[in-house]
């Protein structure tokens, strides 16, 4: 019942892989800025303040460095839809391109 439920290629679970490699990375990150901020300093307070701002500060700037990779545009067109279906499409768009003498 729940592969019926999931459709083709396991959509929903593909639905949350952005959202908990998100977060398994924030763990991550956050984890490794307190053991070095530790390390360095050998403060519990200074570790876990560093842990919290600089992550925080990550944040922001790939906030913004997404916003400006986005505007710089992509020149690789990527094909709608899932399945097989968009693999033959791929091959399709290639052969319907014209070189230019």
């Amino acid at each position: 019942m729940r592969a019926v439920l999931r459709g083709c290629c396991r959509a929903g679970v593909q639905d949350q892989q952005p959202l908990l490699k998100t977060l398994s990375f924030a763990v991550l990150h956050f984890c490794i800025a307190f053991t070095v901020a530790y390390l360095l300093t050998g403060s519990l307070l200074t570790g876990g303040l560093v842990a919290l701002i600089e992550p925080a500060c990550n944040t922001v700037a790939f906030y913004f460095h997404e916003r400006l990779w986005n505007k710089r545009g992509s020149p690789v067109r990527r094909e709608e839809g899932h399945g097989h279906g968009n693999f033959i499409g791929a091959f399709k768009s290639q052969g319907n391109r014209q070189e230019s003498p």
